[in-house]
């Protein structure tokens, strides 16, 4: 192995001089930084064959062999980038020589392969930490299938599981290679808008305003602190027209055979020459049903209004500024149906009314000499009335964000330092035992560094002084070798925190009501690595995935007959598995298939023996087949499978079923309208086919309901039409 790896350390040898021939090298950058991936070739003469260009490695350079004397012109492109061409004149006794040459980025593609969440701005293929994008191509199938929210369009993202929480009122949260919901930080162009992935966020953003979804597996905490133990998902949203370009609007109407509704507007334009804007809006209404006549609630009612306007702003001196804003506003309810009761024989109804506001801005300003400096800001307050049968749990919750970065180029590689101060405040009108208030300042630093042609290596650590929890110093450490064209092994490690709150995914469930206030909580800590393997070979693209992570004093919820209490684990979460993405695309087809194996053991919350962790399926599948006319239609077919899974709540069985859900999807363009159609779930698989959702007796802790471990909506078929005006 160690040969191996120094093997792939050494860049690669010049070959052997060939008779009448030259080397020649060169370097492409973009704003004097290089760009990998870029190709070169030969422009070949009139009536000749063109050879295969060469690609720019991890240093920005290609390397070409071209015969002597002649003169030779080169065509250089990237994705992204204006293309641009060469001549070079290279003489008979000519051995080597080196170009170079500087693309311009096409604003309109660029936001599209540039990665923000590290910070440090590189294209997606450069970046040694291992970031998943889901594009605005796969984000628009998913639009025709939920225009409300995004679960879904997490949920059939390999490593990711979209976990029903609280069944009566369709709470989620998204659970990464394995580990609790609550560990995943949801940001909204970098700003923590929405909080943590759980709770009901998930099912209040719309997916039509955003650009693209960016990924970041395992404990990061060295880059956004406490909130990312588990790992991030940024949503980049739309951006503004250019320059020139005509502005974008359109709306979206959707129904479904559940009753369902969604109005969904969005617009784009400019300002002005330096300024541009685009609005979201949407109504979406949802009435109760029980699709097992049982009384209860399968299927909870909602009715939410959403609305979005973002503003940014840019100038030729490389300075910019965006600013958001945000207010949704949303009735939920479920529980009893009206006239019937529980097991008890009273009635339990459910509801939860949210009215949450946001704001958020951030800007860059070049300083010179590589250097930029970043600034990001953001708020959000909102506001619960939760109600639990006859209990009333009225509550206030905000946050609050601000950092500062300065990131500096020094040749191929980027250093960035910075500080951040976040805080949480939370209010329990009913119960102030739970109140609390978190301030954590920390410092940062991250720094990106080429080695040589084919290694880069990323670096981050981080150090934050929680209020209550005390100081923590979190590194990750990521590496990236290319050994040669088309492959490439990222291998990453490193460590997180979280800061214990009274709601847990059981809590979310049940409310406070019944649980003993907190004491003696620890944070809890974890360590993380994963290994990547990919193979690019066009039209395929293979990778494999090998990750594990341990948390210690992971919090559970240990029942007694008073309700329950919040304790640190008396031993170790662990989890390790594997991801397996193969895709392929040539036009007009397109397909993904993907295996994930997850095995995840944590200690019994009443100190018995370990167990595998809940609701956390061993063995998951899935294949998508995509028929595509840009422009014109649109045919898809998709296959999940999800295997059996451990339950906490083992009234009617310890274990669940493995299931297969089978959906398909249609779309026509008709002049400027796009009619579609999507059947979800075909084979009508349900949950309560099996088993009840209603418990036979309420457990101590206060809920009513069993675990979710498959649709309890069964088949559901939407269609609509979007607009474009």
């Amino acid at each position: 192995m160690t040969g191996l790896l120094a093997l792939l350390l050494i860049p690669a040898m010049t070959p052997a001089q060939a008779p009448d021939s030259a080397i020649v090298r060169v370097a492409v950058t973009r704003d004097a930084r290089p760009l990998a991936g870029a190709r070169v070739g030969r422009v070949p003469p009139a009536g000749a064959t063109a050879s295969d260009p060469a690609s720019t490695n991890l240093a920005g350079i290609a390397v070409l062999r071209l015969p002597t004397p002649g003169r030779h012109r080169l065509a250089i492109s990237a994705i992204g980038h204006s293309p641009d061409t060469l001549t070079v004149l290279l003489g008979s006794t000519t051995t080597d020589t080196s170009l170079a040459v500087s693309l311009e980025p096409e604003a309109a593609k660029l936001e599209e392969l540039i990665v923000e969440s590290t910070r440090s701005r590189r294209r997606v293929e450069e970046q040694p930490l291992r970031v998943e994008v889901l594009a605005r191509e796969e984000i628009e199938e998913k639009l025709l299938m939920t225009p409300g929210d995004i679960s879904m369009m997490l949920n059939e993202t390999g490593g990711l599981r979209v976990q029903t929480t609280s069944p009566s009122l369709g709470g989620a949260n998204v659970r990464v290679q394995g580990l609790r919901g609550r560990y995943t930080l949801l940001l909204a162009d970098g700003l923590p808008l929405y909080g943590q992935a759980g709770g009901l966020g998930l099912l209040q953003v719309p997916p039509m305003d955003l650009g693209l979804v960016e990924i970041i597996k395992g404990a990061s905490s060295a880059l956004y602190g406490s909130s990312a133990l588990g790992g991030v998902i940024n949503l980049i949203s739309r951006r503004p027209p250019a320059p020139g370009d005509p502005p974008e609007r359109e709306v979206l109407f959707n129904a479904t055979t559940l009753g369902g509704t969604d109005a969904v507007l969005f617009a784009s334009g400019r300002l002005g020459d330096g300024a541009g804007y685009t609005l979201l809006g949407g109504g979406h209404r949802q009435g109760r049903r029980d699709r097992d006549a049982d009384g209860w609630t399968d299927v909870p009612g909602y009715r939410r209004l959403v609305v979005r306007p973002r503003v940014s702003w840019s100038d030729a001196a490389g300075r910019s500024l965006f600013v958001t804003l945000g207010t949704t506003v949303e009735d939920r309810s479920g529980g009893t149906l009206d006239g019937n009761t529980a097991p008890d024989g009273a009635p339990f109804a459910e509801a939860l009314r949210t009215t949450r506001f946001d704001a958020g801005a951030s800007a860059h300003f070049p300083l010179g000499s590589g250097t930029l400096a970043v600034l990001r800001v953001s708020g959000m307050t909102q506001r619960h009335r939760h109600r639990f049968g006859d209990v009333a749990e009225p509550d206030r919750h905000g946050t609050y964000f601000a950092e500062a970065a300065f990131s500096r180029n020094i040749g191929a590689s980027a250093v960035v330092l910075g500080g951040a101060l976040q805080g949480e405040g939370y209010r329990s009108e009913a119960f102030s035992a739970f109140d609390f208030d978190f301030t954590v300042p920390g410092v940062f630093v991250h720094a990106e560094l080429v080695g040589s042609e084919r290694v880069a290596l990323a670096m981050s650590g981080r150090l934050d002084r929680h209020s209550r929890y005390g100081t923590f110093f979190n590194p990750r450490l990521s590496l990236l070798l290319s050994p040669q064209d088309g492959w490439s092994i990222r291998a990453s490690a490193g460590s997180g925190f979280f800061a214990p709150t009274p709601f847990t995914e059981e809590t979310e469930v049940t409310g406070l009501s019944r649980l003993a206030p907190l004491t003696g909580l620890g944070a809890e800590r974890a360590r993380s690595a994963s290994v990547d393997l990919q193979r690019a070979m066009d039209p395929f693209e293979l990778t494999a995935t090998l990750y594990g992570s341990v948390v210690d004093d992971a919090v559970q919820l240990r029942q007694d007959a008073n309700g329950g209490t919040l304790i640190n684990a008396a031993g170790p979460t662990r989890t390790y598995g594997a991801d397996l993405v193969w895709r392929f695309r040539r036009e007009p087809f397109g397909a993904t298939a993907s295996y994930t194996y997850t095995h995840a053991t944590e200690p019994e919350p009443d100190g018995g023996a370990r167990r595998r962790v809940p609701l956390t399926p061993r063995h998951a599948a899935g294949l998508v087949a995509v028929y595509e006319e840009e422009g014109r239609s649109r045919i898809g077919v998709e296959v999940y499978y999800t295997g059996s899974q451990l339950l906490e709540d083992q009234t009617y069985s310890p274990t669940s079923r493995p299931y297969v859900i089978v959906g398909a999807l249609a779309e026509r363009r008709i002049g400027g309208a796009r009619l579609f159609i999507n059947l979800e779930n075909i084979g009508g698989v349900r949950q309560t086919r099996h088993a009840p959702l209603v418990r036979p007796a309420r457990a101590p802790d206060g809920r009513w309901t069993t675990d979710v471990w498959a649709p309890l909506e069964g088949r559901v078929i939407n269609g609509g039409v979007r607009v474009g005006f």
